[in-house]
C-alpha cells in the first residue's frame, strides 16, 4: 500500500512568509487606498549593474549560435566561476579553498535544506533560536526532530536561545550535537560574530566531531574589522564547517538564482569524504545552473562588478541606518542593522510579535516580519530589512515614528 512520508505532515500548514502574505493580501483588500510598504521579506529591490547584465545578454547571445551553443554544463559549476569565487571570496583574503571545493547551485536556501540529504538521520542537531525557518523545517522533513509542542518546540532538536542578555550569540551547547547550524552575520537578529567567539565554535566542532553548517549569505553587509567573512577564516574550520554563501543579497541574484556551497576535501568523517558525497548527490539530483547565469556571477568578480556590488550594499546599508535612527527615534530598542541588512525590534510592551505584526499594518500599511516565526526566543521582537528602495523605507520610518512617538 502507498504510503507518505508522514515527516510532512507534522510541519505547519504553511511556510511563515505564506502566511504574512495571505494576511497583507487581505488588508489590501479591505483598505485599497492604503500604500503597503514592503520591509518584510528579505527581496532586493536595486537593479544589477550593467557588467552583469551585459555579461547576460552576450552568454544568451551564444546560446544562438551553433558553435558557442551549450548544452548541459557541469554539475558543480562552470570552472570559469569555480576559479573566481576561490580567487576572490578566500584565495586573496589568504583562505586556501580550490575550485573543486566549491559547488555552484540555485540559491543558499536549496543548500542549507538540501545538505541533510548526504547526514544520517540519527544526528542530532542543534539550531539557534530565533532562527532561519528553513533549517528546522528541512531536519523535519527528514525525521531528525521528533514531536512538536508549542511549549517546547522539536522534541530531538537542541535550541541555542539567542537573547539580549548574550548579546543574541548561541551558548556552546550542553549536552552532545552533531550537526549545528550557524548563521552570520544572523538572521534574523541582524547580529554579527567576532573572530574570537566564532573560533569556540571550530574548537567544540573538532573536539566533539561535529558538523557545522555555517551560512554567509550576508557577509557582504559586514563593516566591522573583526567579524569574519568566512568562517575559514578560524584555524581549524576547513576540518568541520560546510559553508554556504548567495549571490542573491550581495548582488542582487533573488530573481536571477545563484548560490555556491564550499566543503573542503579535508572534511573526512568515518572515512568518508563530504566533499565526495556531495557531489554525488548534487550529480544525482541537479543538472546544474544556467549557463548564461553563471557568466552572469563570473561578471561579479570584475572591477565594474565589484564597484557596483559595494554601492548596492552601500544603499542598503543606508536604509538600515535610516531604520534604525526612525525607530529610536520613535522609542523603540532596536538591534543589528549595522553588519547586516537586518533590523531586530524589542515589540512595544504587551504585544506579541503577531499582534504587533497587525498593528503596524493597520496603522501604518508597514509590513515586518513577527519574531515568533523564528522561533520561540523570537517572541517579543520584529524584523525589518533594509531592501526595499530609500524612498519606500523613509515614507514607512515616517508613518513609524508618526504614528508611535506619542504613543
Amino acid at each position: 500500500m502507498f504510503k507518505i512520508n508522514k515527516n510532512f505532515v507534522k510541519l505547519p500548514a504553511s511556510y511563515l512568509f505564506v502566511d504574512i502574505a495571505k494576511k497583507v493580501e487581505a488588508f489590501s483588500q479591505q483598505h485599497p487606498e492604503t500604500e503597503v510598504l514592503r520591509l518584510g521579506i528579505g527581496d532586493v529591490t536595486r537593479p544589477l549593474p550593467k557588467v552583469i547584465v551585459d555579461a547576460m545578454k552576450r552568454a544568451a547571445d551564444e546560446m544562438g549560435h551553433a558553435d558557442t551553443f551549450r548544452g548541459y554544463g557541469p554539475e558543480a559549476g562552470y570552472l570559469f566561476l569555480r576559479d573566481a569565487i576561490a580567487k576572490n571570496d578566500f584565495q586573496n583574503r589568504g583562505i586556501d579553498i580550490t575550485p573543486d571545493e566549491i559547488f555552484v547551485s540555485d540559491g543558499a536556501k536549496s543548500d542549507t535544506g538540501n545538505i541533510g540529504d548526504i547526514f544520517g538521520q540519527d544526528n542530532t542537531v542543534a539550531v539557534c533560536d530565533p532562527v532561519y525557518p528553513v533549517y528546522v523545517d528541512t531536519n523535519v522533513m527528514a525525521g531528525r526532530a521528533g514531536e512538536y509542542s508549542p511549549a517546547a518546540g522539536w522534541s530531538k532538536i537542541v535550541y541555542m536561545p539567542c537573547k539580549k542578555e548574550n548579546d543574541f550569540l548561541p551558548d556552546l551547547p550542553e549536552q552532545p550535537v552533531d550537526m549545528i547550524y550557524l548563521c552570520f552575520p544572523n538572521n534574523p537578529t541582524g547580529m554579527g560574530i567576532r573572530k574570537a567567539e566564532l573560533k569556540k565554535w571550530v574548537d567544540y566542532a573538532l573536539e566533539h566531531h561535529a558538523i557545522i553548517l555555517y551560512d554567509a549569505a550576508y557577509e557582504a553587509f559586514i563593516t566591522d574589522p573583526d567579524m569574519p567573512h568566512s568562517i575559514y577564516e578560524i584555524e581549524g574550520a576547513k576540518k568541520c564547517a560546510i559553508e554556504f554563501r548567495s549571490f542573491s543579497k550581495t548582488a542582487g541574484f533573488t530573481g536571477v538564482r545563484c548560490a555556491f556551497t564550499i566543503i573542503p576535501k579535508d572534511l573526512v568523517f568515518d572515512g568518508v569524504s563530504l566533499n565526495q558525497l556531495w557531489n554525488r548527490r548534487q550529480s544525482t539530483k541537479m543538472n546544474g545552473v544556467s549557463y548564461v547565469v553563471q557568466r552572469a556571477a563570473e561578471a561579479v568578480y570584475s572591477e565594474e562588478g565589484k564597484r557596483g556590488i559595494r554601492e548596492t550594499i552601500s544603499y542598503y546599508h543606508k536604509n538600515a541606518k535610516i531604520i534604525l535612527d526612525g525607530l529610536t527615534q520613535a522609542g523603540f530598542t532596536v538591534y543589528g542593522g549595522v553588519n547586516s541588512p537586518y533590523i531586530w525590534l524589542k515589540t512595544p510592551e504587551g504585544l506579541s510579535s503577531w499582534e504587533f505584526f497587525d498593528l503596524l499594518l493597520s496603522k501604518t500599511g508597514v509590513v515586518g516580519t513577527p519574531g515568533s516565526g523564528f522561533g520561540k526566543t523570537g517572541e517579543g521582537y520584529f524584523r525589518l530589512t533594509s531592501f526595499n528602495t530609500t524612498e519606500n523605507t523613509k515614507k514607512a520610518v515616517q508613518r513609524i515614528i508618526e504614528s508611535f512617538s506619542a504613543s
